[in-house]
């Protein structure tokens, strides 16, 4: 009996030790409890219908591009930035050769729109766009790292023909975006509908804030494309400046614990 009644003390001791550990542990790692509930979320278990333990962070609350909020309030808009979170999680992405060409390129088209007075968040659209991969040419004709028109791109400064396309420079491309950009900007005066025209092109986008008679371009109703744009732009933007809170940290833990190379981690 008295055996028992140790064991029985011996065991409860270790889980309260264990249970200390643990919370020392979380607390030391310095990720908040609603960015745990995040990663949760996005390592691709069910998609809840309720989203109220992330709605109210100040995380969510954070997200952003070129400093225009996420309208909150609106469940519907939630569940789709949530939606597009989840989407571009390392779970879904094995995002390590995003997270390179990021490192590689971002520095310099960020400068770039710098000199220009444009916003850094659009330095996201290259990758949207095109995975900064050059040679890139979709069915419509838009090529590049920017996925430009040929139109568009001898319209700001590009030279395009049989013998150069400068849509493949990155340099030169980035300060035709920018020029475009700014462009766009005098005419809508609001970054995230700058965006948008930039995908949708400035006169079908027009044509959405009249016939709607809405300037919002979270409330918009626009083509499937477009409508998921801005929320493809601001994933991107938190799985790179973010990974932690993405899946990247949790993922590289595990390929740590399973031995795994580099060769065969970039290989996923």
């Amino acid at each position: 009996m008295i055996k028992k009644q140790l064991l029985c003390c011996s065991a409860v001791l270790l889980l309260v030790l264990l249970s200390k550990l643990y919370t020392y542990h979380v607390s030391a790692s310095g990720v908040p409890a609603y960015a745990e509930a995040h990663d949760t979320l996005s390592q691709g278990g069910p998609m809840r219908a309720d989203i109220s333990d992330i709605r109210n962070t100040p995380y969510f609350a954070s997200l952003s591009f070129a400093d225009e909020n996420l309208p909150l309030g609106d469940r519907q808009i939630e569940l789709k930035m949530m939606r597009y979170l989840r989407e571009y999680s390392y779970a879904k992405r094995r995002s390590h050769l995003l997270h390179r060409k990021a490192l590689n390129a971002l520095p310099k088209v960020a400068a770039i729109l710098r000199a220009h007075g444009i916003p850094e968040d659009f330095k996201y659209i290259p990758l949207v766009e095109s995975g900064f991969t050059s040679g890139t040419t979709s069915h419509r004709g838009a090529s590049g790292y920017w996925q430009f028109m040929p139109s568009t791109a001898m319209a700001f400064g590009l030279r395009v023909d049989g013998v150069v396309d400068e849509r493949q420079h990155i340099e030169k491309s980035t300060v035709a975006a920018a020029k475009y950009i700014k462009a766009l900007y005098r005419e809508f005066n609001s970054w995230t509908l700058v965006a948008a025209a930039f995908n949708i092109g400035e006169g079908n986008l027009q044509r959405a804030i009249n016939r709607q008679r809405e300037d919002n371009y979270f409330r918009l109703k626009l083509n499937k494309e477009t409508g998921s744009y801005v929320y493809k732009l601001i994933s991107v933007k938190e799985i790179i400046e973010h990974p932690n809170l993405h899946g990247y940290r949790r993922s590289q833990e595990l390929l740590a614990d399973a031995g795994t190379t580099e060769s065969q981690t970039n290989r996923l």
